[in-house]
This record gives structure tokens, C-alpha cells and sequence, in this order.
């Protein structure tokens, strides 16, 4: 049974990316299914220090009651922010865009049509199950992610073969189902911990994947893994 949809929330946590916000926002934007469906953007600035504010402002002039935006008082992480958007949401389906070039808005279609078609509650996006472009790059961060996933899979017994994907689609239905509580990156195997608790279908989908460096502005680095392992054991056992 298909999923009824009219306006799809693209919810963006930025910190310091004052030099691709306009670019991914702009993307997001003229992507050919809006057309079809309402666009509602939900930018969260975590308290950016490098002019992100002063691009969202500008942002919100050009696109008006589309874009809607908060920025904090302090910088909390990519959990804090996200926990900020979903709390803003009004779409039918929720998609989480980071405010880099990693990911491409063109993938949308391929990670919306198992929510629309009713078979999927959830979908994770992929960037290790395609054929799809990906740049090479950071050996030890894709040992670390394969680590990551694995562990989280001995735990909530999904098949996932990238828990740490900033892809990741829900209907907004399922989001209201628990409370985001890690403030950084551990934020990912939070989530992936319960929604597996939950009573939905998850699917995932291959996709593109353009990486930055460190030295282009990449923030996830060793203590985050760190915390991760923590994470997934914290939220799995004793939640």
C-alpha cells in the first residue's frame, strides 16, 4: 500500500560550511521532485563562526516560508542539531542532508521510493552495496566504519552496511517515536539502536558518495569512533 505524501522536510545540520551552504541548499532546492511535492528546508546552524549565518540569512531571503532555520547559542554537535530539526519538521517524510558536497540531493527519487510505495518506514542510504560513483579515499576511515557497522549490527541484528550514512530517510511518524539524546556523532548508532526497537521496516538503498579530506573540512575523526563503540552499546543494552 503506498504512503501518502505531500511535503518532504530536508532537515541540514551546519557548522562552518560557509563555503558549500549555499551550493547544497541551492541543490536541494531545484531537485525535479518538488515539482511534485512540497519542499520544507530546516537549516540548524550549531553556532557557526566562519559567516554560515550570514549565507542563512541571505538563504532565507531567497527562498522564503521554504526555508525555515534555527541557530544556537552555543555549538552542541550534529546530534543537538538534528534533534533541533526533527523537532521542526512538518513533512510527511524526513530526510536528513548534511550541509557539505558528500552527499547528492540527485539520489532523493532512489531513497524515497520504498517509504512511498509503502514498503519501508525507513531507509538508510548506502555509499559501500552500489555501483555508484565514490571518491578513494581514507582507508582507516572505511575499516572504522565497517567496525562500527558490524558492531551495531551484533546488536540490533540488521544487515546494514553503513550505519554511520548521513542518509538516512524516515517517515516523520517514526521520529516521534524516541528521543535523540547524544549531542555529537554518536548520534548515528543511537538511532540505528532504536529504531531497531521499533516496529517498522528498514530498508537501504546504494548511493553516491563524493568525500571530503580532512583538509577540505571533514570533522568525524578517532574520539567520535570512540564514543560510537560506546554508543551502541549504551543505547542497545540499556535503553
Amino acid at each position: 500500500m503506498s504512503f501518502t505524501v505531500q511535503k518532504i522536510s530536508v532537515v541540514i545540520p551546519c557548522y562552518n560550511e560557509v563555503s558549500t551552504l549555499r551550493k547544497i541548499v541551492e541543490t536541494v532546492a531545484k531537485q525535479p521532485l518538488f515539482e511534485k511535492y512540497e519542499l520544507e528546508i530546516i537549516v540548524i546552524d550549531d553556532h557557526s563562526t566562519d559567516g554560515s549565518d550570514e549565507v542563512i540569512e541571505d538563504l532565507t531571503r531567497q527562498y522564503g516560508d521554504t526555508l525555515r532555520t534555527k541557530r544556537h547559542d552555543v555549538n552542541m554537535g550534529k546530534g543537538a542539531a538534528l534533534s533541533s530539526g526533527f523537532e521542526m519538521t512538518t513533512g510527511e517524510v524526513t530526510i536528513i542532508q548534511d550541509a557539505d558536497l558528500e552527499y547528492d540531493p540527485a539520489e532523493y527519487p532512489r531513497l524515497l521510493d520504498p517509504i512511498i510505495s509503502g514498503k519501508a518506514d525507513v531507509v538508510y542510504g548506502s555509499r559501500f552495496s552500489s555501483g555508484d560513483p565514490h571518491r578513494v579515499l581514507l582507508f582507516w576511515h572505511r575499516v572504522a566504519n565497517a567496525i562500527l557497522t558490524t558492531l551495531s549490527n551484533m546488536f540490533t541484528n540488521l544487515n546494514l552496511t553503513d550505519m554511520e550514512t548521513c542518509y538516512k530517510v524516515f517517515a516523520t511518524d517514526v521520529l516521534r517515536q524516541f528521543v535523540i539524546e547524544e549531542k555529537r556523532f554518536g548520534v548515528e548508532p543511537e538511532m540505528t539502536a532504536k529504531i531497531s526497537k521499533l516496529d517498522v521496516a528498514i530498508y537501504e538503498v546504494g548511493i553516491s558518495y563524493y568525500g571530503r579530506t580532512y583538509g577540505e573540512g571533514k570533522k568525524i575523526g578517532f574520539r567520535d569512533a570512540v564514543r560510537a563503540v560506546y554508543c551502541i552499546f549504551r543505547y542497545n543494552l540499556f535503553n
